[in-house]
């Protein structure tokens, strides 16, 4: 348009009105075809449940479309993809689980792949021979939820709903214990090792075990916890021991715990609680000595045999324990002798004398413990040693009574006191023995071997003498004897020897006399006062 042009000469626009759109009864299948569409996405989309990841070590016989997630037993989901990590040392499994099992994916659920396994515990798994491996869900306890997890290598040895209490052991090695072994208590089976680990400190182990209920509650303060594995064999002073728990502990370990000693109101132990865990029963029982007095022994005789925890006995009951065998100088003497170092249980000590006097009592009291051992050593208490076993020649010390040993003052200023010994009898025997051997080589052998060569040569010039000058004069009087020995035979022995008709007239003249008096006793009989007027005369 030109400057010049005319305004007035421009056209004017005209409306057209806008055409009708008409609508066909074919758009209402697909329509309806679309909504339908839509609202089973929506459907899908709203029941369908939360996708997760769970990263294993290893992905054993586990395939996607295939492998199932489940909880106590219940399909809770499936495995929709299986593929390597970014770096290629895991496997990441991807898994939707159904709605109604969002709520269990929280921070702290664990998740592993269930298979065929042989444990402490026993076999396990065995229906995924069948089935098929799956993978095995144990519901956690926090609120926050979580869609990536780490799976474990092996499942939980103990639920997490389980009623009963955790606690933690510390020892110096593992031994043989291992997670599924059992824990007993009185050689009933009331829980099992759920892990361990070393300690941070790189020097201990730290155990933890799962204790069932109501067993938990027997798990106080002073309960002590030690190994039961394989077979406890101790041969020493108190002769040949033999414990075990059971044959399961004996294969593959075990741990057992005992309440020894325990206040009337002991409470049980607060879960996660720490106890040391101790080699044997044994060591795990003398911990329970509190009130203990240690005394120092020294030994003019060998302690071979004698070793750290044997018994220490009062007239045959033990009432202690050796804590140190060693030896210690005399700076005066410089002489070295054997030192053993005890120490003295009171609550033993007064349980086996039945006194009044109580253990803390005495404990506190150090005058009346002192004075009580001071009396006792005054009546002639002594330790001494003795063998325990004639097999292994261990050796074990003895408290007892001895007469007529000197009187002994202690030293209390001293710590620890020493008590006074006596030799053991195989000591006193040698010494015995030596002393004797010591009197035999004093004797002079050699000068009363050559005094009995002498007088040897002295007997045999006597007995040469004899043959040459007594036996001919012996032979002569032998035969003089032989004469006299024939006239006698002669005079006395022989039948019409005079000697013999002699002796028969005597025996005739002795019958004669003997008639005589029989006739006299007659007649006083019959005339007694025939004593005093005498014989009357016969009428003729």
């Amino acid at each position: 348009m030109t400057e010049h042009t005319d305004i007035n000469s421009v056209p004017e626009a005209t409306a057209v009105p806008k055409k009708r759109m008409t609508f066909s009864v074919a758009w209402i299948i697909p329509v309806v075809a679309a909504l339908v569409a839509i609202g089973i996405a929506v459907q899908q989309i709203l029941a369908k449940g939360p996708t997760i990841t769970i990263v294993f070590k290893e992905a054993q016989g586990i395939e996607a479309g295939k492998t199932f997630v489940k909880y106590k037993d219940v399909r809770i989901g499936q495995v929709t993809k299986v593929q390597l990590s970014k770096d290629f040392t895991r496997a990441e499994l991807t898994a939707s689980i159904d709605k109604s099992a969002a709520g269990l994916m929280v921070e702290d659920t664990k998740f592993w792949i269930e298979h065929p396994r042989v444990g402490p515990s026993g076999i396990s798994g065995l229906g995924t021979l069948l089935s098929g491996n799956y993978i095995g869900v144990e519901a956690g306890k926090s609120t926050k939820a979580q869609r990536e997890f780490i799976g474990l290598e092996k499942p939980p040895v103990i639920s997490i709903d389980e009623p009963g209490q955790r606690f933690t052991l510390e020892a110096d090695n593992l031994g043989s214990v291992g997670i599924g072994s059992p824990l007993y208590y009185r050689r009933l089976n009331v829980g099992q090792v759920i892990g361990y680990d070393l300690a941070e400190n790189g020097r201990s182990i730290t155990i933890k075990v799962f204790v069932k209920a109501p067993y938990d509650k027997h798990v106080t303060a002073d309960t002590r916890f030690w190994q039961a594995s394989g077979i406890d064999m101790s041969l020493g002073a108190n002769g040949l021991s033999v414990r075990t728990q059971s044959v399961l502990s004996v294969l593959i370990g075990g741990i057992a715990f005992e309440t020894f000693v325990s206040s009337g109101d002991a409470k049980p132990a607060a879960e996660e609680a720490i106890f040391t865990l101790y080699n044997d029963r044994a060591e795990a029982a003398a911990q329970r000595e509190v009130e203990v007095t240690p005394y120092v022994l020294r030994f003019k005789e060998s302690v071979r045999g004698l070793s750290v925890g044997a018994p220490v006995t009062y007239l045959g009951l033990q009432v202690g324990e050796v804590t140190a065998v060693g030896l210690e100088g005399d700076p005066k003497t410089g002489d070295i002798h054997p030192r053993v170092d005890i120490v003295i249980s009171l609550g033993k000590f007064l349980g086996h004398m039945r006194q009044a006097v109580s253990v803390k009592e005495l404990a506190m009291n150090e005058k009346l413990r002192h004075s009580i051992l001071q009396r006792m050593v005054d009546r002639g208490l002594r330790a001494q040693l003795r063998s325990g076993s004639i097999v292994t020649g261990q050796l074990y010390v003895a408290c007892d009574m001895h007469k007529h040993v000197p009187k002994v003052k202690i030293d209390w200023t001293k710590s620890p006191a020493e008590l006074p010994v006596v030799p053991s009898g195989l000591q006193d025997l040698q010494d015995k023995i030596n002393g004797i051997l010591v009197k035999i080589e004093k004797i002079p052998i050699d000068a009363i071997g050559e005094d009995l060569k002498k007088l040897v040569a002295r007997l045999d010039g006597l007995l040469k003498r004899t043959d040459e000058e007594v036996l001919p004069e012996a032979k002569k009087t032998l035969e003089e004897l032989k004469g006299v020995l024939k006239s006698v035979d002669t005079t006395v022995v022989g039948k019409d020897a005079p000697v013999q008709q002699e002796v028969r007239e005597a025996l005739q003249e002795i019958n004669r006399a003997a008639q005589a008096i029989r006739g006299l006793t007659e007649y006083l009989e019959q005339h007694p006062e025939a004593i005093i007027r005498g014989k009357t005369q016969e009428k003729q």
